[in-house]
């Protein structure tokens, strides 16, 4: 297949994308590589893609190639798609943070809205036969019924970032609605590894713990995470990305399910299904740098939610989705990529 990626030079994006063309998909990848965390960390992860390349078996391997270009250049977007003809699309390019939100909202406005509409448009002008996109488990705001259930109700987001994803939710649905083009949204739940985002929870702390600088631990460390390893996270995309959405034949208006439609619209929830204690999370980096954390302790921050737990029965049962990477094993991989990218011990 022919697939676009877009933020392909993201932490979830370059993963995919090396993933897909070893299988033998043809990957055309698009960033817009602005500045917000350093752009080196991007352009490292398009080099690995490229190595990545180079080693596979030419017999079996697909391609890629890298765009620079921007979701809101809505007539860059246009001309895309109509020279590409993509069979499929994994939408994974957004403003992301929730704490960045709090104080630059309207930067999330132009690549989480209207990027994502040039998105839907490409996909509806050029036949696309599956978008996928990513959504965030922030939707469920509010929301204290656990495990977080795709058919819970997700109208109580408390930020900017969850709100934009939600909308995005409700757009994919217009747009199956109106024109029967299949969309599908994962609501990733806490993504973690090697080669993620500087802003993130382990790169934060690593390289205070590297400085000689205290960590902020919010909640006091009571906050409680899905976390999610990244490549059970990429196993997961790429089920979705082969298994389109299809209409349920069985919804009812009168009792609405708010994770499935009558036109070709999903929602899943991507996560481990473990929780753990941001503290205990901490503990295990220390172990696996060697080195002890200083923590200020502070409370719960405006914008989190104190808890997040993925409900993925529902991915389970359709695509068959199991993941298998204990918190031990995922933040041993980090610590060992973190010393030797930023060349510390």
């Amino acid at each position: 297949m022919k697939i676009l990626v877009t933020g392909v030079a993201g932490f979830i994006g370059s993963k995919l994308s090396e993933e897909l063309f070893s299988r033998g998909d043809d990957v055309v990848g698009i960033d817009i590589l602005n500045d917000y965390y350093d752009v080196k960390l991007k352009e490292a992860r398009l080099k690995r893609i490229e190595e990545t390349l180079s080693k596979n078996d030419p017999a079996k391997k697909g391609s890629f190639r890298f765009i620079k270009m921007d979701l809101a250049d809505r007539e860059a977007m246009e001309g895309l798609f109509a020279n590409e003809k993509f069979d499929k699309v994994m939408n994974l390019a957004a403003q992301a943070g929730v704490r960045y939100s709090i104080d630059n909202p309207l930067s999330y406005i132009d690549s989480n809205i209207v990027g994502f509409a040039h998105i839907l448009e490409g996909c509806r002008h050029n036949k696309v036969k599956h978008l996928v996109y990513a959504s965030s488990s922030s939707v469920y705001g509010l929301n204290e019924s656990m495990p977080f259930s795709i058919h819970d109700n997700v109208d109580h987001p408390v930020s900017l970032y969850a709100a934009s994803k939600k909308s995005g939710e409700l757009m994919a649905h217009t747009y199956s609605h109106l024109y029967q083009l299949p969309t599908t949204g994962l609501r990733f739940f806490t993504v973690y590894g090697p080669w993620d985002r500087p802003d993130m929870a382990l790169q934060k702390f690593a390289k205070a713990i590297y400085d000689g600088k205290a960590i902020d631990v919010y909640n006091y460390g009571k906050h409680r995470r899905d976390f999610t390893y990244i490549d059970d996270i990429v196993e997961g995309i790429i089920r979705v990305l082969d298994h389109v959405a299809q209409p349920n034949l069985d919804w009812n208006g009168q009792t609405p399910d708010s994770a499935t439609s009558p036109a070709p619209w999903r929602i899943y929830n991507i996560g481990n299904q473990q929780p753990v204690e941001l503290i205990s999370y901490i503990e295990t980096l220390e172990k696996h740098l060697g080195k002890t954390a200083e923590k200020n302790l502070l409370p719960l921050q405006p914008g989190d939610v104190p808890s997040t737990y993925a409900d993925v029965t529902d991915l389970v049962n359709d695509v068959d989705y199991k993941p298998s990477t204990t918190i031990d094993e995922g933040i041993k991989a980090f610590a060992d990529w973190y010393k030797i990218y930023y060349n510390v011990n």
